[in-house]
């Protein structure tokens, strides 16, 4: 699906769902840019945009078309017998974390940058897209006034939806400590593993976007204007404070970690214990019980008249003074 968008430099939607071959004309009127949104496209639509219309390096497009795990941001300038314009290729992602599933999703969206023009790649629907393109079209906040100025707000809604998937980790990680004091299982254990193991994701996703956008937080592109630069460095913090957040989360979980495997030691020391126990208080059993039973001939007790119930008395008085004992000791 392709959606196509111009605006005017006052922010306004100047016309939307462009006709392939109207493109270079509104691309050179100097008064308008133009905002491409690739979501899922057809060989034949990659192929008409990114090659046809924008004549973009081959290189930024069969880097868009692979999916990255690592985030990335290179600037193209024309050469000699190039037909683009200058433009920066930036590879950021998307997360989403599902307590269901355990694991973060991500979704990958690629941006060609230019002076008057944005073109948006991404296999999968992207909350920050769709809200933004609804934004753009109200005109209630004049962010369309620029492509600078609309790849900010679109680095901002993919920041920003970091926030739910980690309120929804802080909750998992609340239940799993929970858990690990109250009943610490093996499928705790395995649980506490899985989420430990997506946060270390989730670290490798943000630090690489981390150097990204603090490439744009630092000015080192020209196609950002200097005005702007500040609002890239307040979507860089954000992201820092995030990578804080998810460090943080580490550490959590190596808590929690620790006080699982001293919940299971302590639980397997009082079976450990309740075991001996057993196994001291039927000590006089085992006694009476193997000295009786080794049938010798001249065993005058074995002859008695009252011989079985001797030897019960003596085994029920002696278990009953070995568990005294131990009541005593506060031993259990």
């Amino acid at each position: 699906m392709v959606k196509s968008f111009a605006f005017t430099t006052q922010g306004r939607t100047h016309s939307k769902d462009l006709e392939v071959f109207l493109m270079p004309t509104l691309l050179a009127d100097t008064n308008l840019f133009l905002w491409v949104d690739l979501e899922d496209p057809t060989e034949e639509e990659i192929k008409c945009f990114l090659e046809d219309v924008f004549h973009f390096h081959p290189l930024s497009i069969e880097d868009c078309l692979i999916e990255s795990s690592s985030p990335k941001v290179e600037e193209y300038n024309p050469r000699e017998g190039d037909k683009f314009a200058p433009y920066l290729f930036m590879v950021i992602h998307a997360v989403d974390y599902s307590r269901k599933d355990g694991v973060f999703a991500t979704n990958e969206l690629d941006f060609f940058l230019g002076k008057n023009f944005l073109v948006t790649y991404h296999k999968l629907p992207l909350k920050s897209v769709l809200v933004t393109e609804d934004r753009c079209e109200r005109s209630t906040i004049q962010i369309a006034r620029a492509p600078d100025r609309l790849a900010h707000s679109l680095l901002d809604g993919i920041v920003d939806n970091y926030k739910p998937a980690l309120e929804e980790l802080a909750m998992e990680i609340a239940d799993l400590e929970e858990r690990a004091l109250r009943s610490p299982t093996a499928d705790t254990l395995n649980q506490i593993i899985q989420v430990k193991k997506e946060v270390m994701h989730l670290r490798q996703i943000i630090g690489p976007q981390r150097e990204v956008l603090s490439k744009f937080a630092g000015g080192e592109f020209k196609l950002i204007r200097a005005h702007l630069v500040p609002y890239f460095r307040n979507v860089y913090d954000a992201l820092f404070h995030i990578s804080e957040r998810a460090q943080s989360y580490m550490d959590s979980l190596t808590g929690i970690l620790q006080v699982y495997l001293n919940m299971s030691s302590n639980q397997t020391g009082e079976v450990v214990k309740l075991l001996t126990l057993i196994t001291v208080i039927t000590t006089p059993l085992m006694v009476v019980g193997t000295w009786y039973g080794m049938n010798f001939e001249d065993m005058p007790e074995v002859n008695w008249n009252f011989g079985y119930e001797v030897a019960a008395v003596i085994t029920l008085f002696s278990t009953l003074c070995t568990y005294w004992y131990f009541r005593k000791r506060g031993w259990f």
